[in-house]
């Protein structure tokens, strides 16, 4: 679409090109995996064939005098031979299924979620370990991977920055364990911030100072310690902990919480048995939370807060927890889905003044959408901020996506080194050459400062390459973990090998997620030179495809894609105050064709010798590593060009185009083939109340209008660092590009207005007939609703007048006899010729001329004009026609919505509406008739047909059916676009009282809202594919 694209070298890629000897990063990594295309097959296979055997060998030397117990004859036996027959075929047939359903992940073309092929030595793990089945719920069940769970945890704790040595007094021991995921990881990090363990130890941060301030006061079992025990205070002075406020209790730092266990055992001698009695009574197991937050007057509910675009879990774990969801309250994010600091001090800095407390804040790393990292060390500057005024809270950080990438961090890092910035030293060579990849200096920075954090989740089985179950938790402080036992607390036992399932929300769980977490890290390696080689490779396949999306289209191309990230240039100039619009576009285009001269059009080799010669500011490289997200997730999206160049700006048109490309590029039914599907990519979206000024920024750059409506955004995430030499990713692109200018021409023909087959509801009058577009959504040349009066030719009249007197309760249809432009033709020179038939598809007249064709209602239906909300508390009409003969028809301000139409309803209201502005339409409301509450409505046939609760004699609009109405003069012009075209002034009625509904009655709720272009949907057969498995052991 003369678009200027990159030339292409045909010189093969990865699979076919011999990895230099000196890349010795490549080669470590390509012995990591199975292989696209099962290259390392054999490997696995005789890995595979070792653990059987020791396994068989396990079991024959378990007491081998026992002896066999399935005999040789057993197994000769018929019924033996049938069954294993049948358990044989049913294998072979669910594998069959499973290879031709199954997403290959594997795959370089896979570039959707966060998957791909897992690591052999996590594979290999789980399965030699699932053979043995172990229940990592304590020790006699699981005695081996209940210690491989433990040094799990402290490998992950290690990658993260946590100490580990018992001996370093400047900073507390970590801990870490394996759960079935982040989301029961996030789970349990509320539960250890907010909750208390009911049966025996009230130990929770917020709750666990006010609890055993009751037992510290006046006559209670602690007493007499009341004159002598003081903590520090959030602020920082010291004072006797009986003598703190509501307030400073609430706000105690962790550590000081975490400490009191301790001390009153060093400093006092109180046993830990003799604390646990006590806060048995004085807990909230006891008495319970309501009389404590009375007691105490906690009358403000304590909060969470994170960025809004945060992982679904979070709402999910508050609702759980208790503490509501309403409750995770969501910061807004910046420009590129970062938590924007500025609102979260502004939220804290309320926080503070109403003094309601703060669970924590939740510093996301690599958001599931975006792949953005949370200014970490703003969030814990404003900690130590707010802690100096009197405010404290946890800050846990949400790295299940992020986590691994700690691996990338040099070990010789130091924040603000200028060194920082400079791109990792290459030692490979050659046609295979993978370059390695850093992190921005920004993101390096707040990956390193999760050290201060005080928990962390971290899923293996995401960037792990560890298959699921797989998630993490880890504290910063192991003594964080007794918040979450349901045992008695342990004091000062750092390094003890205990039961892990006393830990955390889950009771059984599978070894075999720990043992293969474990071996996977253990044979790669959590640093730079194991995953971090790992991931730096993937680093710089992640961003060779953002720079594709930044700069695949131009001002030529029949669509725009556009990345959330923004490019360099972009930063430049929005923090430039001097920058105009023409500045701002010229900067983006040159930065776009630098990006298309060093990087899509370059070999890997290329770009690292042209970068040669280059300062540091001006490498390919780093021009690399500033596209794109933080952490290997591209958000962008499409939008489409007019044939005639003009850039769509309805939001829900390229909301729709994005749509139609992601349908095309996943698997969405068991029928969809995904061994048929060349590349894969996934989408999310963008909610207007969740995303904010985010959204709106990215719909301005998209050439979109300001809206409320959310915004639909592809998605990819790459895992994978095989397809970034010779010319794959540029032929996965290629295909990109095609599926899009192909669904770019459905665009068109769906928003370019042509000539086209109209139709009309007909309504009688005395003098003339009144006709109702029957409108679509998904169509622009029906994409109104459009309400007028004409004339018929006298013999026309007669034959529709006859046919209505003979059937009076049946609905008919006027419709072109040729195709129109509603707009060139119809309403301009108000006449065309028509057929008229029945609804149900009967000819009345033919060769129908229409004459005075004038539009009473003609308002356009585009998203940007919709309303953003039903109609509550009402259902709106237009009412017109003439005092004798009055028409209703539905007003159409949100889609989906249904055509609900009447003719010749009987209106008795006071005063009188005057003829005048009967003939210019008024708005009529159905008064009380909860429009928000019915809407989508059910398929027209459930409506008008059928039985049931929806069916023809219960369904609401029906004639004869009664109503109480107001009626409201309508403001707006004939051609006004919403949204409000439906808004009144209620202190204006022109007149109420009721209405009954003739006898002509239409109801649709399927044409309106029908897609011409919509692909046929294809019922979903999983029972049938899994009853082919079931037939195999018939």
């Amino acid at each position: 679409m003369g678009q200027d694209k990159p030339k292409y070298r045909p010189n093969g890629n990865l699979y076919t090109s011999k990895a230099p000897e000196d890349d010795e990063s490549h080669q470590m990594i390509s012995s990591l995996f199975l292989g696209p295309h099962a290259e390392n097959y054999e490997y696995f296979k005789s890995n595979i064939i070792a653990i059987l055997e020791t396994t068989r060998n396990a079991r024959l030397n378990y007491f081998p005098d026992d002896g066999p117990f399935i005999s040789k004859e057993v197994q000769a036996s018929a019924t033996f031979t049938k069954h294993t027959d049948k358990i044989g075929n049913a294998v072979k047939k669910a594998a069959e299924l499973l290879s031709k359903h199954s997403v290959p992940w594997w795959s370089p073309r896979y570039a959707a979620h966060m998957c791909m092929d897992m690591s052999m030595p996590s594979l290999l793990g789980y399965f030699m370990t699932m053979l043995y089945n172990p229940n990592n719920v304590s020790i006699e069940a699981s005695p081996l991977t209940m210690v491989a769970e433990i040094e799990a945890g402290q490998q992950i704790c290690e990658m993260l920055g946590y100490n580990l040595d018992p001996e370093v007094k400047s900073a507390p021991v970590g801990w870490g364990h394996i759960t079935c995921g982040g989301s029961v990881a996030n789970l349990e990090s509320v539960w250890a911030v907010t909750l208390v363990d009911w049966e025996r130890l009230a130990r929770n941060l917020k709750f666990y100072p006010l609890a055993l301030r009751n037992a510290v006061k006046d006559f209670g079992p602690l007493s007499f310690i009341g004159d002598t025990f003081v903590v520090e205070t959030c602020r920082g002075p010291k004072r006797l902990f009986k003598d703190l406020s509501k307030w400073e209790l609430l706000n105690l730092k962790v550590d000081t919480v975490l400490q009191i266990p301790d001390r009153l055992s060093v400093e006092h001698g109180i046993s830990s048995k003799f604390l646990q009695e006590t806060m048995k009574k004085y807990g909230i197991q006891s008495v319970g939370l309501g009389p404590l937050e009375r007691q105490y007057d906690i009358d403000q509910p304590i909060q969470y807060m994170l960025c809004s675009t945060r992982h679904y879990s979070w709402p999910k774990s508050g609702a759980i927890a208790g503490i509501g969801s309403h409750n995770v309250v969501g910061i807004a994010p910046d420009m590129e889905a970062r938590l924007d600091l500025n609102d979260l001090d502004k939220r804290l800095q309320a926080s503070l003044e109403k003094q309601q407390a703060v669970y924590a804040v939740v510093s996301i790393c690599g958001s599931t959408e975006e792949g953005a990292v949370d200014p970490l060390r703003g969030v814990l500057e404003l900690r130590r901020k707010y802690q100096a005024q009197g405010l404290s809270f946890v800050v846990h950080v949400d790295g299940a996506w992020g986590g691994y990438f700690a691996s990338m961090i040099p070990r010789d890092f130091r924040p603000g080194d200028p060194k920082n910035a400079e791109p990792p030293k290459q030692t490979g060579r050659g046609s295979g050459f993978v370059p390695d990849a850093s992190l921005r200096v920004e993101t390096q920075e707040d990956i390193y400062a999760m050290r201060d954090a005080d928990s962390i989740t971290v899923d293996p089985h995401k960037a792990g390459y560890i298959p699921y179950p797989a998630g993490s938790l880890c504290y910063r402080d192991e003594r964080m973990r007794f918040l979450i036992t349901w045992t008695t607390p342990y004091i000062s036992r750092a390094g003890t090998t205990e039961s892990i399932g006393i830990y955390g929300v889950e009771g059984s769980k599978p070894g075999a997620s720990a043992m293969s977490t474990w071996l996977a890290n253990r044979c790669i390696g959590t640093g730079p030179e194991g995953y971090g080689a790992l991931m730096a490779e993937v680093c710089f396949t992640i961003s060779r495809l953002s720079a594709h999306w930044a700069a695949m289209s131009t001002k030529t191309s029949s669509f725009i894609c556009v990345p959330l990230n923004l490019l360099p240039s972009e930063r430049k100039a929005m923090q430039d105050p001097n920058t105009t619009s023409e500045s701002y576009a010229q900067a983006v285009d040159q930065e776009k064709q630098l990006i298309r001269d060093r990087v899509l059009n370059k070999s890997n080799q290329e770009i690292i010798d042209e970068d040669a010669d280059r300062a540091t500011e001006d490498k390919a490289m780093v021009l690399l590593r500033a596209l794109g997200s933080d952490l290997n997730i591209n958000a962008f999206a499409l939008n489409f060009r007019y044939s005639d160049g003009t850039v769509n700006d309805d939001v829900e048109e390229a909301n729709y185009l994005n749509r139609r490309v992601v349908e095309v590029l996943s698997v969405d039914s068991p029928e969809d083939d995904a061994t048929k599907i060349p590349f894969f990519l996934t989408s999310t979206e963008f909610e207007h109340e969740l995303y904010g000024d985010c959204a709106k920024h990215f719909k301005k750059r998209l050439g979109l209008a300001e809206d409320e409506v959310s915004l639909f955004v592809l998605r990819n995430v790459l895992m994978t660092p095989f397809p970034t030499e010779g010319n794959f990713i540029d032929k996965m692109v290629n295909i990109f590009q095609e599926v899009v200018e192909k669904e770019v021409q459905v665009c068109r023909k769906r928003n370019e207005t042509m000539e086209n087959h109209h139709s009309f509801i007909l309504q009688d009058g005395p003098d003339k007939i009144y006709l109702i577009n029957r409108s679509m959504f998904h169509l622009a040349s029906r994409r109104r609703q459009l309400i007028a009066s004409a004339n018929l030719d006298e013999k026309s009249m007669t034959a529709y007048r006859d046919a209505k007197k003979n059937n009076p309760k049946e609905s008919y249809v006027l419709s072109t006899a040729q195709k129109e432009d509603i707009s060139k033709t119809i309403l301009s020179d108000g006449a065309f010729e028509a057929v008229i038939t029945s609804k149900s598809g009967k000819t009345i007249a033919q060769n129908v001329q229409v004459k005075s064709f004038t539009a009473i209602k003609d308002r356009p239906l585009n998203s940007k004009y919709r309303d953003h909300a039903y109609p509550s508390g009402h259902m709106p009409f237009y009412l017109y026609g003439t005092p004798s003969s009055l028409h209703i028809d539905h007003m159409l301000l949100l889609a989906p919505n249904i055509q609900l139409s009447a003719s010749n309803v009987a209106l008795s209201v006071d005063p009188p509406i005057p003829a005048e502005k009967l003939k210019n339409g008024c708005i009529l409301y159905f008064d009380g008739v909860q429009e928000s509450a019915m809407q989508p409505f059910l398929p027209t046939s459930h409506l008008v047909g059928g039985t049931g609760p929806t069916s023809a004699n219960n369904f609401f609009f029906q004639a004869g059916k009664r109503f109480k109405v107001s009626v409201f003069e309508d403001r707006y012009g004939i051609n006004a676009g919403g949204p409000g075209l439906g808004d009144v002034d209620y202190g204006k009625r022109l007149a109420t009282g009721e209405v009954v509904l003739g006898g002509e009655i239409w109801v649709d709720s399927e044409g309106v809202n029908r897609d011409p272009f919509k692909r046929p949907s294809q019922t979903a057969k999983w029972k049938e594919e899994f009853n082919k498995i079931g037939k195999e052991l018939e």
